[in-house]
C-alpha cells in the first residue's frame, strides 16, 4: 500500500533520480496537529502542525539551518 495516499504533495526534494527523495505534502483528513508530512528516502515520515512548520521556515529563512547542510 502507497503510504502517500491521500496526501496532497506540495514539493520534492532532489527529484532527478529514482531513488525515492523525500518529499513534503499535506494531508488533509489528518488533524491540525498532523497535517503537514514530510517523507525520507527511507520511508520514514515526520507529521507536524502549520505553525510547526511555518516555524521551521522561518529558522531555515534566517540561517540557523545552514549549518546542517555543510559538507
Amino acid at each position: 500500500m502507497d503510504s502517500t495516499a491521500g496526501l496532497e504533495p506540495l514539493a520534492t526534494f532532489c527529484g532527478n533520480c529514482s531513488c525515492g527523495c523525500p518529499q513534503l505534502f499535506v494531508d488533509p483528513s489528518a488533524p491540525a496537529e498532523r497535517r503537514v508530512v514530510l517523507t525520507d528516502d527511507f520511508g520514514q515520515r515526520v507529521q507536524m502542525s502549520a505553525d510547526q512548520f511555518a516555524s521551521l521556515l522561518e529558522e531555515a529563512k534566517a540561517g540557523k539551518l545552514d549549518g546542517a547542510a555543510a559538507s
